[in-house]
């Protein structure tokens, strides 16, 4: 303890903080790369005038919160108050859009990746450029806005992800990771900038729209992995902890999305290496060892924080529609007066599922809180199916549950997996539906017949690689490497723990997957009348 508290005093431990969808979390890590303290703040997006967003009262006061809490925890560890750090960094739930004006102002409400408003403006990007641009990216928002002919582009300025507007307000610096900026805008991947034949194709076709701006005068430049990003201003350091205390010129690694943290926490940024990140949203991330052979609406392009094409299957619905249910049963106990702890009550519902058939017997579970490009569905309706004969045991329900967790990520990753024959030596799963041991790692396992390794430090997930991050940026050598750092340094004697799909198991799952897509006619119908 002794120890961690002078690293501290003396300014040599890393920062990451990460902004998720229902938390906003910090976690700092020491010289050996392991967690010392956190903090955290739970949030949640609101559906606003058809939006889905977080105001910015909830973005700055939850930042202050989650850092005030981290500092706490420090505090009650060491007795100390944290001044200074070697390096800190911001990551974010991926793309969406926030629109300034030249005062820095915010045009509109953030719009969150959740939003399936841009159907028209990503299919016409795809077409025109041959490339997949998803629903959820800045420039299909942007589009969209264009298309829309809304009144604030009139005085629109400046475009940027969450993650790279948090930068922006802390350092002054207009900047964000390759990661995240190849999910505003496709790069190229020679130069690891913008594509500058498709951004031009881009200012084309916002002059036949009748708007004059440029988009590199509107999105933020690109940075590697490593590269120093800004240092911490006195009014950042004031905006992230009011009281004073956390001192001025930090410096400061690229801004990343909770995609490239995720592949970072995992070490997950080698050819042929790959993750699943599960929370309220899903995705799996797989290094590309060549180009895909097409592009397909269901498969995004995006990078690693240091430029490595991957090949990204993004899923809006994972846990939502899962914790509801576990919440539904912890309200049944409290009606009964039978206290139970949470983490108790998952277990022991998430290892009942794995006595259920393995196929679920008939039953059918839609986690649709909201739309899902994959299988395309627009207006999601959690939704709860069964024939009349199927067994309804609390076992094949929570196992139905658990299915649905991953069904449309199986079917985005089977285009990838056995069309295009990618090959996974492993997918590292992290993310809280993985630490009750052995469960969803095992479904997820079956349901892409791939093996899936969970680390013991998983469930620090998405701030823990943004740490890594920071901390790669002060500590790495001349021409080291992001993937020989991780592998060499980090996980060089991390424990994981591996486990094969099972036969039988994963073609269980491929007959549940089977009724799954008969079945999307259902979820179709419940959210056009419903």
């Amino acid at each position: 303890m002794s120890d961690i508290r002078s690293l501290i005093e003396e300014g040599r431990a890393a920062l990451g903080i990460e902004l998720g969808s229902t938390r906003i979390k910090a976690v700092l890590v020491g010289e050996d790369y392991q967690v010392i303290a956190s903090g955290d703040h739970e949030w949640e997006n609101r559906l606003e005038n058809g939006i889905w967003t977080y105001s910015e009262e909830d973005i700055w006061g939850g930042l202050r919160d989650c850092y005030a809490n981290l500092v706490k925890d420090v505090e009650a560890r060491c007795g100390i108050t944290p001044a200074r750090y070697k390096a800190m960094g911001f990551s974010a739930m991926m793309h969406g859009y926030l629109a300034f004006d030249a005062e820095g102002k915010l045009l509109v409400p953030f719009r969150t990746w959740r939003n399936q408003i841009t159907g028209q403006a990503a299919k016409e990007l795809s077409d025109a450029f041959r490339f997949n641009i998803p629903e959820r990216w800045t420039v299909a928002h942007l589009r969209q806005a264009i298309l829309n002919k809304e009144e604030h582009l009139a005085r629109l300025s400046r475009v940027n992800t969450l993650a790279g507007y948090v930068h922006w307000k802390l350092t002054g610096e207009f900047v964000v990771g390759r990661g995240e900026g190849s999910g505003i805008f496709p790069l190229n991947d020679t130069t690891y900038d913008y594509d500058q034949a498709l951004v031009e194709r881009f200012d084309e076709m916002t002059r036949e729209s009748g708007y004059d701006f440029k988009l590199l005068d509107l999105i933020p430049s690109v940075l590697n992995a490593g590269e120093n990003a800004g240092v911490l201003t006195e009014e950042g350091a004031r905006l992230l902890d009011p009281t004073g205390k956390l001192e001025a010129g930090i410096p400061f690694c690229p801004p990343e999305g909770d995609a490239g943290t995720g592949m970072t926490a995992t070490n997950s940024v080698r050819k042929k290496t790959g993750n699943v990140s599960a929370g309220t949203s899903v995705f799996s991330m797989v290094v590309l060892e060549k180009a895909l052979s097409s592009y397909y609406p269901e498969i995004d392009i995006v990078t690693t924080p240091d430029g490595a094409p991957v090949a990204m299957v993004h899923c809006n619905n994972c846990t939502s529609d899962l914790n509801d249910w576990v919440g539904l049963f912890k309200e049944a106990f409290d009606l009964l007066g039978v206290p139970v702890d949470m983490n108790t009550l998952y277990g022991a519902l998430y290892r009942n599922a794995m006595n259920g058939d393995p196929d679920v017997s008939g039953i059918l579970s839609y986690n649709y809180v909201s739309g899902e490009h994959v299988t395309g569905i627009v207006d999601g309706r959690p939704l709860l199916v069964r024939t009349p004969d199927a067994d309804f045991s609390l076992a094949n329900f929570m196992r139905a549950n658990l299915y649905s967790a991953f069904a449309t990520l199986k079917c985005g990753n089977d285009i990838l997996l056995q069309k295009e024959n990618v090959k996974v030596d492993c997918l590292n799963g992290h993310g809280g539906i993985f630490r009750t041991k052995g469960v969803a790692q095992q479904i997820l396992a079956d349901a892409l017949s791939c093996p899936v390794a969970v680390l013991e430090t998983a469930g620090e997930g998405g701030p823990w690689g943004m740490a890594l991050l920071a901390a790669y940026m002060t500590d790495k050598e001349t021409g080291e490497t992001l993937p020989d750092f991780l592998s060499d340094r980090v996980f060089k004697d991390a424990a994981s723990q591996i486990v094969q799909p099972d036969p039988e198991n994963a073609a269980a799952f491929d007959r549940f997957i089977s009724r799954y897509r008969r079945g999307l006619a259902i979820e179709k119908a419940a959210g056009e009348n419903l």
